[in-house]
This record gives C-alpha cells, sequence and structure tokens, in this order.
C-alpha cells in the first residue's frame, strides 16, 4: 500500500500519475476484478475489462441494471430479463432468462451459487442442484449472502428477510417499518445493514433481534461498505465518509460516527480495502481519495472529472482499484 500523509487537513498527497484513464462510453453501474483485469458493466449492455488490452462485452440485449462479482466471474442482471456471468476471458453464459421482465438483483455466492430477484420473488441457483424461490411481500431491494454462504439475506418493504435456501427451516423476518433498497452482511455475520429509500441506515444484531437506527444523513446511502476485519461501516450519502462503529458485539449502538474526508462536495460511492483499514472514496466531482481510518490521512487517486464516482473496486489482493463514474469516464490505479 502507498505510503499515506499523515497530515489529512493539508492538501493530500498524490498517486494521480498511477492512473490509467479509461473511456468507456458510457455510465458505470457496478465494477469488480476479474484476476487482474478489471471489469465495468456499464448501463448501456456491455461489459468491459480492462488491464494491458481494453476488451468490450455486449453481455445483454438492453440495460444492466444489476451487478456483482466474485474472483472468477461478474454476474449482470438486465432488463431483457436475464442473468449473465462473464467470465475473464470475455466469455458470456447466460444463467436464468424469464423474457418481459427485469432482474432487479442480483448476488454472487461464495461458493459459485447466485441468487437474483425478478419483481417479489427471490431465486436462489446452487452450484449443484435445482433453483429455488422465495416470493416476498414486495419488490426485492438487495440480496446479499451470508460470509459463509449458506444464508441469504433480502431486502424489501417493511424489513429484510433471513433465508436458508438448502434448509426447510421458515425465513426469518427483521421487520422495520419503511422501504429496505440494499442490505449487507457483517464480515463475521453478527449483524445485517440495510440501506434505506429515506437518508438513513437500518441494522439488526441477530443474537437478540435488536435495532440500531443510523440517521442523520442529508441525502440517501447508495454505498456501504465494511472495513477489514469488519470494526467499521464506511458510507456515502454526506459530505464526508461517515464511518459507523462495528468494534464490539453491540455494533454502534450508542456511539457516534466517525467522519472523514470532509469536501464541498457529496460523498458518492465508498469501497474498503480487502486488508487494511483503508478506504476509497468518491464524491460527485469525480474526484476519488484514498483514506486512512486510523488519522484521516489521505491520498489523492483522481482528480474531478467525468461526474459522479459510481463504482469503486478493489482488486482481491488490494493492489489495484478500479474506478467508474455516471458519465462513462474510468480508470485503472495499479498501486
Amino acid at each position: 500500500m502507498t505510503a499515506l500523509s499523515s497530515s489529512p487537513s493539508s492538501m493530500p498527497s498524490s498517486i494521480t500519475s498511477k492512473l490509467q484513464p479509461l473511456d468507456l462510453g458510457d455510465g458505470v453501474v457496478g465494477a469488480g476484478f476479474l484476476g487482474t483485469r478489471a471489469v465495468f458493466a456499464l448501463g448501456s449492455r456491455e461489459i468491459v475489462l480492462a488491464g494491458e488490452t481494453v476488451e468490450r462485452v455486449a453481455a445483454h440485449n438492453g440495460a444492466i441494471l444489476s451487478v456483482s462479482s466474485d474472483a472468477r466471474r461478474i454476474l449482470t442482471g438486465g432488463d431483457d430479463g436475464r442473468v449473465v456471468a462473464t467470465a475473464g476471458d470475455g466469455s458470456t453464459q447466460t444463467l436464468f432468462e424469464q423474457k418481459g421482465r427485469w432482474i432487479d438483483q442480483v448476488a454472487a455466492g461464495p461458493d459459485g451459487s447466485v441468487a437474483f430477484s425478478v419483481g417479489k420473488t427471490a431465486h436462489f441457483q446452487p452450484l449443484k442442484g435445482e433453483r429455488r424461490t422465495l416470493d416476498l411481500p414486495s419488490t426485492v431491494g438487495g440480496l446479499a449472502f451470508a460470509p459463509k454462504g449458506t444464508r441469504l439475506a433480502i431486502a424489501h418493504y417493511g424489513g429484510a428477510t433471513l433465508w436458508f435456501p438448502n434448509a426447510q427451516a421458515k425465513p426469518e423476518v427483521l421487520a422495520w417499518k419503511g422501504s429496505h433498497r440494499g442490505v449487507l452482511w457483517h464480515p463475521d455475520g453478527r449483524f445485517v445493514i440495510t440501506t434505506m429509500q429515506e437518508p438513513a441506515l437500518h441494522g439488526w444484531r441477530l443474537a437478540d433481534g435488536a435495532n440500531m437506527r443510523m440517521s442523520g444523513y442529508p441525502a440517501r446511502v447508495n454505498f456501504m461498505s465494511f472495513t477489514s476485519g469488519g470494526r467499521f461501516l464506511a458510507t456515502s450519502g454526506s459530505n464526508e465518509a461517515i464511518l459507523w462503529p462495528f468494534a464490539t458485539k453491540e455494533g454502534p449502538m450508542g456511539k457516534q460516527p466517525t467522519m472523514l474526508a470532509p469536501r464541498d462536495m457529496r460523498v458518492s460511492c465508498v469501497a474498503a480495502h480487502p486488508k487494511d483499514e483503508v478506504f476509497a472514496c468518491g464524491y460527485d466531482d469525480g474526484l476519488v481519495l484514498l483514506v486512512r481510518v486510523s488519522d484521516g490521512a489521505e491520498i489523492l487517486a483522481r482528480a474531478p472529472a467525468g461526474g459522479p464516482v459510481s463504482a469503486l473496486a478493489w482488486r482481491a489482493d488490494g493492489g489495484a482499484l478500479a474506478i467508474g463514474t455516471q458519465e462513462g469516464v474510468g480508470g485503472l490505479i495499479v498501486l
């Protein structure tokens, strides 16, 4: 990891010389890494793979609505009713198709399984075996596999549902009024967090079902990411990155968040480094900072350009960062 400036209040040091600019041609809705290649899902229909060379793959026949990835493939759901897996060599495989419907959400499981949603129905496809479905009370807002991959969290209106697709147990409902849009598990599985239609997060402590309300944002939270080890939850939605403490069994209950990387510009995207307690922070003007949690030290990774940052993704070893914006300008930084 590049050394970070120890003076967060001064002008941040810069690694912009390491940035490989990419003209992607359309807004980026998701990003990831397949091996050493950065991969970008565009709103139009294409997947762009970037490394030593840049390759474009027409994965869908319409807009890409949802994105998830693991080390082997990037999963995309489209308004063409298809779930498509794109591998690092550019090959594609249609995993599911339902013409006339939208694939609102997709999620990649740690064991090769896949989850996706069509309207009010969540689908689970194991690596081997038959697909299973679960009907929810409203349109699915988000999907996330538990760290071990055996349980699925599903966000929807009125809360979230926890589902063991391979068991006969009745799904567990975590109730909280309002529309829940995205969902995330704590790395050790102790908490489930959702983003909401209103400018707030909501969480549940699974040991006793306790509710955790995280509010005070001026805008809706679209991105959240746990730092390495799960001590903090970094979030967008304000003019600085808001980090909620999760180091203790109580989580953020009764505690104040840490606020880092303040600017006169709203944070549009965050992504935590996979190994160090550092996170990438993108803003509405396209600027990207790398921020160290311990002291707030900053490195400038990308100067303002290309509209709001809409996707940030770290390579699995933390040695590279992929950046995408709403206006189709991207970049790859190898540290």
